[in-house]
Formats: C-alpha cells, structure tokens, sequence
C-alpha cells in the first residue's frame, strides 16, 4: 500500500501539553474515519496534515512531502471541509466556487466551468445563482464540500461533515462521500463524532484518545460477530413473529431505525426454531445472519470504558 500520509513519532504541543503524542501511522487510499472524544487530537491531526501546526518531535510526509516545509505543494492536491461555515452569505455559491478556483491558480473561465460542474455534482445546480444567506444548513455544507472538491484533490479532509443535519440530508452527504472515495487513488479523511457516520462512509478507523492512536485497521476486524446473537428482518406478521419468539423464551429485541430484529438463540437447534415460528405465523423472513458487535462498542472498548 502506497502511503499517503506519514506520521513518524510525532508529537505536537500547546502551551507545552502534548495533544498529539508519539503518533506513527501510514494511511493509503479509501475512506478513513477519524474517531475520538472531544480532546483527544483529531482537529490537531487534521491541522497537522494541512501544515498548520508544526510537530516538536518526529516527522511528518504527505505525497511523499515533508510537511510543513513543502505545506504549499501538498495543498494544491489537498481538499479541506472544515466544521465552521467558509461561505459569503451576500455572494452566489457559483460567484463563491469561482472565487476558490481563482485562488487555487484556476483562469477565471476555467474556475466558473468547474464551478457549475461541483454544483451540479452536489445536487445545487438549480440553487446556484441564489445568494447563500438563503441557503439551509443542509445546502450550506454542500457548498463546503463543493469547495473541498473544487480542484479534484487526491487528498480530502472531512471535519464533521454532516453537522447540523436531518436524516435525509447526512444520508444524501454521506453518499456523496462515498462516491468520491471510490475513486481510483483518491483518499477521504472523515473526523467525526457521529460512529453510524463513520460506518457508512469507511472501511477503515483511526481511533485517537489523548493525543495517541488507540487502535487502527480495518472496521470488518472490529465489528466481529457476536456468539449466539443474529439479525433478522421479517415481511408479514412481523408483530406477531415478535410475540411468538419472545414466548417460546428468546431475547428478542428491536434495532432503531431500521427495525431490524435482533434475536439471541443460544443453541444451533434454537435457530431452525426461529424459521419454524415464521412459518408458523406467516412471516417470511426476508434478511437473516449472525450479528456483529457495533462500533460503538468497539470505540468504547478501545476508549478503556465498558
């Protein structure tokens, strides 16, 4: 695996406390989430991948580029979504994007081509002309992630991307996300708090806590699967099913939000049971298999907590 960012025993200081402290990790291509408590180091790391901040001890190389003496090369292939609004209320999203191409060493009919071509990406193509005061929420940070992307970056930092947002609009973003991370030799960052986030979007953690790496890897290694528990889903019946597996003496509980069933059957023989009660009350059981333990439980296993 190719590496594309480089921490060697980094550590980085404010006001002579470590927030970030001995950190030596490589991360090549995909989506990548960044977890952690408030504290813990994630806008430290992100900082320090952008050149912000300037580690005391170790070494720090993005595109094979020692960072932050080569900070202005490396950002010219780096793309950067911050948590705080970046937009001009008073100014059009397609005036704004135009602006931050113009920045980047765009020509200005280049950057307002690209800009009604990111526009059109993050589904404000209809939206475009509008002063950005009138945006919503969900709008305002599909602008930011249009400006993260303007210049097609190989390198895409992500700092809570779906704040601030319903349901529909995380899942809309989120989808976004992934769609870039699919791209060949493209790498997306995504720091947030929000675990089902992080789950949809990555195939690999970064878990940080007091400025170390906890652990590191791939989400599939983390999620194992829990003895004895399964999901499933049933079509018809499904209140009665419920009832009926709960009398027969399972541990059978409800998964929000997406109404999936979750089913303790301690024994093989406990789960053909399982498909006899469906057949029994007309259920017809559309998804069923093994359960894996959460990421929730896995971040908190890795924060030292029950």
């Amino acid at each position: 695996m190719t590496s594309i960012i480089e921490f060697n025993d980094v550590t980085v200081k404010y006001n002579g406390d470590p927030a970030l402290d001995g950190v030596t990790i490589a991360l090549g291509a995909g989506a990548i989430g960044l977890l952690g408590p408030n504290g813990a180091g994630k806008s430290t790391f992100i900082k320090t991948v952008l050149g912000f901040t300037r580690a005391v001890k170790g070494t720090v190389n993005i595109f094979g580029m020692p960072m932050p003496d080569r900070a202005i090369e490396v950002r010219h292939s780096l793309g950067y979504m911050p948590e705080i609004e970046v937009s001009s209320p008073k100014v059009s999203a397609v005036a704004f994007l135009t602006y931050c191409g113009r920045i980047f060493g765009m020509r200005r009919v280049d950057a307002l081509e690209r800009a009604h071509e990111v526009l059109n990406y993050v589904n404000l193509g209809d939206s475009r002309y509008r002063t950005m005061e009138t945006y919503s929420t969900g709008m305002l940070q599909r602008v930011k992630l249009a400006q993260a992307i303007l210049h097609d970056p190989k390198l895409l930092l992500l700092d809570e991307p779906t704040n601030g947002l319903d349901p529909d609009g995380r899942i809309e973003i989120l989808d976004l996300v992934s769609d870039i991370a699919k791209r060949p030799n493209v790498t997306v960052i995504v720091s947030s708090h929000l675990l089902p986030d992080v789950q949809h979007v990555c195939k690999q953690v970064v878990m940080i806590d007091k400025g170390k790496v906890v652990h590191s890897g791939a989400i599939c290694d983390l999620t194992i699967p829990r003895l004895e528990f399964y999901e499933m889903r049933v079509r018809d019946s499904d209140i009665a099913f419920v009832k009926e597996v709960r009398a027969a003496g399972y541990e059978c509980a409800r998964l929000h939000p997406s109404n999936m069933l979750l089913v303790r059957a301690p024994h093989e023989n406990n789960v053909q049971a399982l498909f006899q009660i469906a057949r029994t009350c007309n259920a017809q059981v559309r998804h069923f298999q093994p359960a894996r333990r959460s990421l929730e439980d896995a971040f908190l296993q890795a924060m030292g907590k029950e």
